[in-house]
């Protein structure tokens, strides 16, 4: 993997003249030869499950020719999609550290875990030279996200290109795949960068099994649901994922620079009572749907079921996400946190032989 880009904390808005430019030499990267589509790791989100079907569909159709490049598609949680449940025993998005996938299997093992170990046999190792060479890994939450890449570090340009590329053309993002009469393009929605920033060990979710990999979070749809916007959000950022690695592989040169991420600081909860520990409040309706947004110190983030208001008493202002996530409740966790970022990477192309 490269080595990391430039990354500038930015917790306002940072005008261009603001930023410092720095030069970065060009890289050299090797060519992406495989990649994986995994739809369904949490089996109530369906969007991901249904376009891993649709690839599937197009593939006996089409046989090897329906991409440009060789894609491999995976039904990561089969029993839980089945019962269209987000797990069975646990969240097998939080099986694939190093630590999860060394561990012994025994009879009493969760199911996700035995099958977290399969799927690493199948796309990895990870962290060995056999991992295929790129996951992008299909979710859905009920949050209010729009379009979230995930990757759990910002020290890989090939996934940040990615990003940064779908970022550019945001405004294509559109519903003209369904080939009635009057074709409807759906309005710009907001794509956004999440980084982790976990060491590669630590990295506990699928697509750090691959040597590059990413999360493409589309929301809101409820769980069990599928949406037709939301499902071809969905569709249009892995097909301009399978367009970037079939550039990139034909010589295509993508120039660097700066774009904007949001990095992961902390997990607030709910508040809750002392003693019995259930909730004594939601999100405030001024938050609630608003991810992403800029919390200053005094804005509300609770209302109490006695209609008291809970403000943020941060000292720094941060970002908001994953607001009021259905799957979270579970986890103690009402949103997470996020610090603005303006990273630089370097022109990339891929290596000649």
């Amino acid at each position: 993997m490269a080595s990391g880009s430039c990354v500038k904390d930015d917790p306002g808005l940072v005008m261009e003249d603001e930023v410092e430019k720095e030069e970065m030499a060009s890289a050299f990267l090797p060519a992406l030869g495989r990649l994986a589509i995994c739809g369904g790791t949490h089996g109530n989100e369906l969007s991901g499950v249904y376009l891993v079907q649709e690839m599937e569909r197009q593939r006996k159709e089409k046989g090897d020719g329906a991409w440009p490049i060789p894609v491999t598609t995976v039904l990561s949680n089969p029993r839980a999609v089945k019962e269209c449940r987000r797990y069975i025993d646990t969240d097998m998005n939080r099986c694939f550290s190093r630590a999860m996938l060394s561990s012994p299997i025994t009879d009493s093992s969760p199911y996700e875990l035995q099958h977290a170990q399969e799927l690493n046999n199948l796309l990895g190792p990870k962290e060995s030279g056999d991992a295929i060479d790129m996951i992008c890994d299909l979710h859905n939450t009920t949050s209010n996200m729009g379009l979230t890449l995930i990757h759990y570090t910002s020290s890989d340009w090939v996934t940040l290109h990615i990003c940064k590329y779908l970022q550019a053309r945001a405004s294509q993002v559109c519903l003209n795949k369904l080939h009635t009469v009057n074709q409807t393009k759906i309005t710009k929605v907001p794509v956004r960068v999440l980084v982790l920033d976990f060491q590669i060990s630590d990295a506990y979710n699928l697509e750090s099994v691959s040597k590059h990999g990413i999360t493409i979070e589309v929301g809101p749809q409820p769980h069990g649901v599928v949406r037709a916007d939301i499902y071809f959000i969905m569709k249009e950022a892995v097909d301009m994922t399978i367009d970037w690695i079939h550039k990139f592989n034909s010589g295509t040169v993508f120039e660097g620079g700066d774009m904007e991420a949001f990095k992961f600081i902390k997990s607030i909860d709910y508040p809750r009572d002392p003693e019995t520990r259930t909730l004594t409040a939601a999100i405030n309706p001024q938050l609630q749907d608003r991810d992403f947004c800029l919390l200053k110190r005094g804005d509300p983030l609770f209302l109490s079921f006695s209609g008291e208001t809970v403000k943020y008493e941060e000292e720094e202002p941060l970002h908001p996400f994953f607001i009021n996530e259905c799957a979270y409740y579970e986890k103690g966790i009402a949103f997470h946190l996020a610090k603005r970022l303006v990273l630089t990477i370097p022109t990339v192309q891929v290596q000649k032989h």
